[in-house]
């Protein structure tokens, strides 16, 4: 098997700071201003480290793109590649399309790359626009927007499904949508969301993620149940990270505060303390106080961390604690998942592993129903 890897090394930069998105050199400089660290790399490795036993296989043949674009991820976990494309310095999407190219020529049996949504449109316009080409891809999920269903559920689930193919399981493909937000609008609260077109990807409904499900008829009255539980049960002097998305947007609405629908708001003593936080401002405001975040899960998918509210990092969420994590979720919105558990894909291994378990997710007024997150 011929595989070609290519990481964005800028996704996912503007998650942490508030940024809503990595696209553009000027939200990319943003976000480094703002102490922003790349963390595409690590999330590859994830995936790499499900099949980096299979070195010394004769089977796997990789092509790559020199250093933070594949080179170090694949050097660290022990793997040899041909490095085929050298980028500047400072990445652009055109450096994905480029090495994209240099894949398709080079005849890959399949590419694993990492990004978000606006990486998947740069490996689009190559196989799809280019070339017409239906190699399959798989996409390790890295970036803040993640709609599109050519991602894995995870990073370590993109390598357990390399890992299959490597060692010869038989699997079917079928076309899966590439999709992506118009960052401005999503940054100004609105959600304008199309398909850019179809990408092969490998058929396994439980290592891929499905088309995150929008307009989902969420009942009103269920929506102010859930809210009227969350306000009531509020402790005193507690810090509450209200975190992103229509259901806990309900929850402001009924206290009258001012809302990020898709951010992360700072809530004490029922006045709204901050609006739109990042990462360390979080941090720095909830410091040594009793903090608690209410979160909701994404319909269809199952992602409570890391789809758009990476605000909560794996160091806020550890420094909160899980047993101050609050779910809130209508029960169309569970039944959406096909009985599915929620994800957690924060981006450190360990914490996913820990976070597992049956959370008491809040589906209404004095109304918790048990589900599994995984």
């Amino acid at each position: 098997m011929k595989l070609g890897f290519v990481i964005n090394p800028l996704a996912g930069i503007g998650g942490p700071v508030a940024l809503k998105g990595s696209d553009g050199s000027d939200i990319v400089e943003l976000a480094l201003s703002r102490g922003a660290s790349l963390k595409a790399e690590k999330r590859a490795s994830a995936a790499v480290e499900e099949f980096s036993g299979l070195a010394a296989d004769e089977r796997l043949e990789i092509v790559t793109a020199a250093a933070a674009m594949g080179e170090n991820v694949l050097a660290a976990n022990g793997l040899d590649c041909r490095v085929v494309y050298t980028a500047a310095e400072h990445t652009t999407s055109a450096d994905t399309k480029n090495a994209v190219r240099l894949f398709v020529e080079h005849e890959v049996d399949l590419i694993l790359f990492a990004g978000g949504d606006g990486t998947a449109r740069d490996v689009l316009d190559v196989l799809s626009k280019e070339f017409g080409s239906e190699i399959p891809v798989v996409g390790i999920p890295a970036g803040v927007k993640i709609h599109s269903a050519v991602y894995a559920v995870t990073p370590s689930q993109a390598g357990e499904l390399i890992n299959l193919l490597i060692s010869g399981e038989p699997m079917s493909l079928q076309e899966a949508r590439v999709m992506d937000l118009d960052e401005d609008a999503f940054r100004e609260g609105e959600v304008i969301a199309r398909c850019y077109g179809y990408l092969s990807v490998p058929v396994d409904d439980t290592r891929m993620q499905l088309i995150k499900q929008g307009g989902i008829n969420h009942h009103e009255i269920a929506l102010q149940d859930i809210a009227a539980d969350v306000i009531e049960s509020m402790e005193p002097d507690t810090f509450y990270l209200i975190g992103s998305g229509s259901t806990t947007a309900e929850i402001m609405k009924q206290m009258a505060l001012d809302n990020t629908l898709l951010g992360i708001d700072i809530v004490y003593n029922h006045e709204l303390l901050a609006s739109d936080v990042d990462e360390q401002t979080i941090l720095k405001t909830i410091d040594d106080h009793p903090a608690k975040m209410v979160v909701t899960v994404i319909g269809g998918q199952g992602h409570v961390f890391g789809r758009g509210n990476q605000q909560l990092s794996a160091d806020v969420i550890r420094h909160v604690g899980q047993d101050n994590i609050i779910i809130v979720a209508t029960n169309d919105k569970l039944r959406s998942l096909n009985k599915r558990p929620m994800i957690s894909d924060t981006g450190d291994i360990d914490l996913d592993r820990q976070l597992r378990g049956l959370y008491p997710v809040v589906t209404g007024y004095q109304q918790h129903t048990l589900y599994r997150l995984k």
